[in-house]
């Protein structure tokens, strides 16, 4: 009983600590980044060291990989919406910076692996 107990407070005290992201750039207008080549274009050559970073695309840089590995958990409800969006964008409408920022990111194809079926019952073939 006492071992359980352990364990119990364990997993308690590792969600209390669970780190959320920043909602510091929660409001900014994906909308109007998605439609706007430009600005996408800076995302992506932010993510592949191309150019310097924006605050808040150095923000999403330094969290992508984390963000990935643990199914946004640490993100934010309006986060974890945007990255759908964002994601599902890309993938239908910028093949190939998706496939460029996968090959730094995800080389050997875990997470889509990992995301690929919930975007498909979405309509997002990969």
């Amino acid at each position: 009983m006492r071992f359980v107990s352990i364990i119990f407070l364990s997993v308690l005290l590792s969600l209390g600590n669970c780190a959320k992201y920043t909602t510091k750039y929660d409001s900014i207008d994906l909308d109007s980044i998605i439609k706007n080549d430009r600005l996408m274009k800076n995302y992506v050559d932010c993510m592949m060291e191309r150019k310097k970073c924006s605050r808040d695309a150095a923000e999403l840089k330094k969290h992508l990989p984390d963000a990935l590995q643990n199914n946004c958990a640490s993100c934010s409800e309006i986060q974890r919406i945007g990255s759908r969006k964002v994601l599902t964008h890309i993938i239908q409408n910028k093949r190939d910076w998706f496939l460029e920022v996968e090959a730094k990111y995800d080389p050997n194809h875990v997470f889509r692996r990992l995301y690929q079926e919930e975007l498909q019952r979405k309509g997002v073939a990969f």
